[in-house]
């Protein structure tokens, strides 16, 4: 069976998380548009992979290198988990609310809105 992506970056960021902190919702983005990729091949050195795990307690921010999107190495930042993080559009959404941009695909929108539906109302 193949591994999902969410699985495997959810397996990988436990080194980053407290002690029966769970997850909520797994997000992967890149820094770089996927747009470029449709351009250039050259976007290849330029952009870098992050993952963004969202905990009840907080929200993570990992780097994942120039390579591939599930295996987080390092923190990169750490928000409070009152962040709302969408709404999400398009093919390749913007993300400009965790920090530096972060562009998240379209599959992963759904993910975005669950983590954004579990913020206590204001």
């Amino acid at each position: 069976m193949a591994i999902m992506i969410r699985d495997k970056i959810t397996e990988n960021s436990k080194q980053f998380l407290r002690p029966d902190e769970p997850v909520v919702a797994v997000m992967a983005g890149q820094r770089i548009s996927g747009w470029w990729g449709a351009l250039t091949y050259l976007w290849i050195f330029w952009n870098r992979y992050e993952a963004v795990v969202v905990t009840n307690q907080r929200i993570l921010v990992l780097d994942c290198g120039k390579w591939t999107q599930g295996t987080p190495r390092k923190v990169l930042r750490e928000l409070p988990r009152a962040t709302r993080i969408g709404p999400p559009s398009g093919l390749w959404w913007k993300c400009t609310t965790l920090g530096d941009k972060l562009y998240i695909h379209k599959r992963f929108h759904k993910d975005v809105i669950h983590a954004d539906a579990m913020l206590p109302v204001a």
